[in-house]
């Protein structure tokens, strides 16, 4: 038995170059005992260099797709990570194309392991919280906490240091510190909890903009743990506030919508013409402040079916006519096979002005926020009230919140004839604009979930 150690269990090229020699040697996996100088090498190995390769040594390959998960799986806390590391390669050179079986366990295992160290790392850039502490030389230094799952503190030092580059800062993990001096990144002992600075004075500001920011019609409790795990409260200010702002967001979310229909001291419109030059002169939000032209709906009066989708996107504001871009192209195909005539519905938009961002000529599309949508829901109420369909495909979770008042979950109701007080119908289903962002298997597979939708509001239809 060959040992093979590290010095830092991240140290990625003094792995590289045992492996190599390893592997040119023609040391077989279940030969080798792998330590990262934590204590976990094999006590009854011999404590060797790897042997030299013979002449001529045998040639090592390994693709870039290889050389660029194991640089990253290496940073993973396991010990049996060197061992697999070791175990692919040397099954790589006599499969080149091994990487390409989804199904070995071993590819699995290095996968899983390259995603852990990646998530880590995106933990350690959102939630290292620094708080403020006075040098002995009177320099102001920022201090923070952290704690990772991963040997990730060297991988995420450049981020820190390009991202706060004029400052000093101090970063502290149970296994080695990070100081920034402004000029030079150094390294140092661990340190503990009690060692970072409490709350300093910018905390209760920050804490105050948390709460403002925090969207209750967004909110989906499951999806924010996922994102900012529970462990991590206990290093972040804004943590002590998510429990109140949880409770309340309901709340929150029926006063949003009050405020929104308040604002409308008017009479509600009388004719869709009535409403048509009402949206053209509107400027209750920001979006009707942004020099774009409200596209009204459009269709019969009197429509059984009124189809509602998010807001007018770049050639509809243009052409001044709801879904009439490549959204609508696919909204057409889907409504003819399930055998729907689009003409006689009264097609239209939760929100009736085109939110974007300027990329030079090009005009992103955004999506409204929740308050934007409940500012316009005023006008929506209205085109409802006159057509009074009895039943409205509402596109997308943002169109279901103007109709309903709450933002749905796609995934849970749609495909679901979601019965209203006023005895109309909502069905609702994902915005055909999704299906554009997919491709391969994924586009086939919502292409053929949104036709099912369309064929069930057919049948409510007839």
């Amino acid at each position: 038995m060959i040992a093979a150690d590290l010095a830092e269990p991240d140290d990625f090229e003094a792995w590289r170059t045992n492996a190599r020699r390893l592997i040119a040697s023609g040391t077989p996996p279940e030969m080798v005992a792998w330590s990262d100088g934590g204590g976990t090498a094999d006590l009854f190995a011999d404590t060797v260099t790897p042997p030299a390769a013979p002449a001529p040594p045998r040639e090592v390959r390994a693709s870039r797709v290889f050389m660029d998960l194991a640089r990253t799986a290496v940073l993973h806390s396991a010990p049996e990570r060197l061992d697999l590391l070791y175990r692919l390669l040397w099954r790589l050179q006599d499969r080149p194309r091994l990487l390409d079986d989804a199904a070995d366990p071993d590819v699995g295992a290095l996968r899983r392991m390259a995603m852990q160290v990646r998530r880590d790392i995106h933990k350690m850039h959102a939630f290292v919280r620094f708080r403020s502490v006075t040098d002995e030389d009177g320099v102001e230094r920022y201090v923070a906490w952290f704690e990772p799952d991963h040997h990730i503190e060297r991988a995420t030092a450049d981020f820190f240091v390009n991202r706060f580059a004029s400052q000093r800062w101090s970063i502290l993990t149970p296994r080695l510190s990070l100081h920034w001096d402004g000029m030079a990144l150094l390294e140092g002992p661990p340190g503990s909890r009690e060692d970072a600075p409490g709350e300093d004075a910018v905390e209760d500001l920050w804490v105050s903009y948390y709460r403002s920011i925090f969207n209750p019609a967004r909110l989906k409790v499951g999806m924010m743990v996922k994102e900012m795990p529970r462990r991590y409260w206990k290093n972040l200010p804004e943590a002590r506030e998510i429990a109140d702002l949880i409770a309340g967001a309901h709340k929150r979310e029926a006063s949003m919508i009050a405020t929104g229909a308040s604002l409308f001291d008017d009479a509600a419109p009388a004719s869709l013409e009535a409403i048509a030059g009402g949206i053209a002169q509107c400027r209750r939000c920001t979006i009707g402040c942004n020099g774009t032209r409200a596209v009204m709906g459009e269709g019969a009066s009197d429509a059984r079916l009124m189809i509602v989708g998010e807001q007018p996107g770049d050639t509809e504001e243009l052409e001044n006519r709801p879904f009439v871009g490549p959204a609508g192209q696919i909204l057409d195909s889907a409504m003819g096979e399930a055998g729907i005539d689009r003409s006689a519905a009264y097609v239209t938009n939760a929100v009736k002005h085109f939110k974007f961002a300027p990329r030079g000529k090009i005009r992103l599309h955004q999506n409204p926020t929740a308050g934007e949508i409940d500012m316009c829901r005023w006008w929506l109420d209205g085109e409802r009230a006159l057509v009074k369909p009895k039943v409205i495909l509402a596109l997308g979770a943002s169109s279901a919140r103007g109709l309903m008042g709450r933002t749905p979950s796609i995934g849970r109701e749609r495909g679901q004839a979601l019965t209203q007080g006023d005895g109309t119908v909502i069905w609702l289903t994902a915005h055909p604009s999704y299906l554009l962002r997919l491709d391969g298997e994924a586009r086939e597979r919502e292409h053929t979930r949104f036709a099912q939708d369309l064929a069930g509001l057919a049948q409510i239809l007839r």
